[in-house]
């Protein structure tokens, strides 16, 4: 049995396996070596102006296929993407080595078509965009590197164009419309999507000039 402490403000002290807090999820496509493409579905993913940080594992295809061709695609699906998203996550794009031989993993060389989805040629990067998902970024990886314990990739991928559906971006502007657009969200790996809008940042473009809701 485990055992927990409760400290003086009434918290418990736990050691989760994992710690998935709350963070979108993301589609990667990625080019193998023959030319083909690699779909993964990742959740470690936090935008910084006009540069994204992608956190993968060290022994995937996607890493593999960043570290040695850096052009890639970031899909995000919509809540109710989430059965295509699971999937996804039981292939692998390696036919053999770790990931191939992984519980609950088998290899897959056409993971669009495995997942039900559509790839839509990109504009200014090889790897196709999902072209279910509202939102896409084309980019390129500027730097991978192990982390500080060498069980993951950090990717920095500068963002060179992004797609955005008509419905989710506020008529006559350059924004997403927050109302409109709804993440899929992988929370401690159980799947959501938002709730009702609870009020706006200081710092809001979009405030007061979103689309009408029916």
């Amino acid at each position: 049995m485990t055992t927990t402490t409760i400290d003086a403000a009434g918290h418990l002290t736990i050691t989760p396996s994992i710690l998935y807090f709350g963070t979108p999820v993301v589609l990667l496509s990625t080019e193998n070596e023959d030319g083909s493409f690699n779909l993964a579905p990742f959740s470690s993913a936090w935008a910084l102006g006009q540069v994204v940080v992608l956190g993968l594992g060290r022994d995937g295809q996607s890493g593999r296929n960043l570290a040695a061709r850096p052009e890639l695609v970031l899909s995000l699906p919509t809540p109710g993407m989430w059965p295509a998203v699971e999937l996804l996550g039981g292939l692998t794009g390696q036919p053999e080595g770790p990931a191939a031989t992984a519980p609950h993993t088998r290899y897959e060389r056409d993971k669009f078509k495995a997942a039900g989805l559509r790839a839509e040629p990109s504009e200014l990067v090889r790897p196709p965009r999902v072209a279910e998902c509202p939102l896409q970024l084309e980019a390129r990886a500027v730097d991978v590197r192990h982390d500080e314990a060498g069980g993951f990739l950090i990717v920095q991928a500068g963002v060179c164009r992004v797609h955005a559906d008509p419905a989710i971006v506020v008529p006559g502007t350059q924004h997403v419309d927050p109302g409109a657009w709804s993440p899929l969200v992988y929370n401690f790996r159980h799947y959501f999507g938002l709730g009702s809008e609870l009020g706006h940042s200081s710092r809001s473009l979009t405030a007061g000039v979103r689309r009408p809701r029916p």
